[in-house]
């Protein structure tokens, strides 16, 4: 990468041609444009669950209608499912990518391999439950025309909303939480690597590649 280039160039005459200059600018570029949609996607992600968490779903009981409460809900969630979609892929592609790129074992200390492996797990975490959350959900919507299903607020459904829109609204629920906790934790993996990474000099890196 560049910085670690840089440090190429002060170690000695050699080790950096024009050409690995060149490529080592597009690989930061490329790093760097994965690792901004990686942040936006968490972002995206903690973002929304907690809006719809403390926001929409308590002020839903502001609705008369309990059928309407259950498709402004659905309704909504349908439209920001796509944004949750493209932040699940930035997050997954991203990591992955870096995982065969400048977060290889060979690449890293012990404290950064851990850190890795944690982040292997939070980033699967957040994709299981990110994709399970949105398949109940999507079926809980279904029990219903449009989506209004009968809530007391964003919820919990009522009584008449029937055992299996109630069953797969708990089901939306936990998965939902755990998705909200998955996210949150792979944002502080995110920042020790960052802080890890920043401790840690580009020479560094170099000469534990190199050797």
């Amino acid at each position: 990468m560049t910085a670690t280039s840089v440090g190429c160039a002060r170690l000695g005459p050699g080790y950096v041609s024009d050409m690995a200059h060149h490529v080592s600018i597009e690989s930061d570029l490329i790093s760097s444009l994965g690792r901004a949609a990686h942040d936006v996607g968490v972002g995206a992600l903690v973002g929304g669950n907690l809006f719809a968490r403390l926001a929409m779903h308590p002020s839903l009981v502001h609705i008369s209608d309990k059928r309407e409460r259950g498709k402004v809900l659905n309704s909504s969630w349908q439209r920001y499912g796509p944004v949750n979609t493209a932040a699940l892929t930035a997050i997954v592609l991203g990591w992955g990518g870096a995982r065969l790129g400048e977060a290889r074992p060979s690449l890293l200390s012990p404290a950064e391999r851990r850190l890795a492996l944690a982040k292997d797990l939070a980033v699967g975490g957040v994709a299981i439950t990110g994709v399970g959350s949105a398949a109940a959900g999507m079926r809980f919507a279904r029990t219903a025309p449009d989506g209004a299903v009968p809530m007391k607020d964003g919820d919990v459904p009522s009584k008449r909303a029937g055992e299996e829109a109630q069953r797969l609204k708990k089901t939306v629920n936990v998965l939902g939480s755990l998705h909200l906790a998955s996210a949150i934790t792979l944002a502080g993996i995110n920042a020790a690597l960052a802080q890890a990474n920043f401790r840690r000099p580009p020479a560094r890196r170099l000469l534990r590649h190199r050797y």
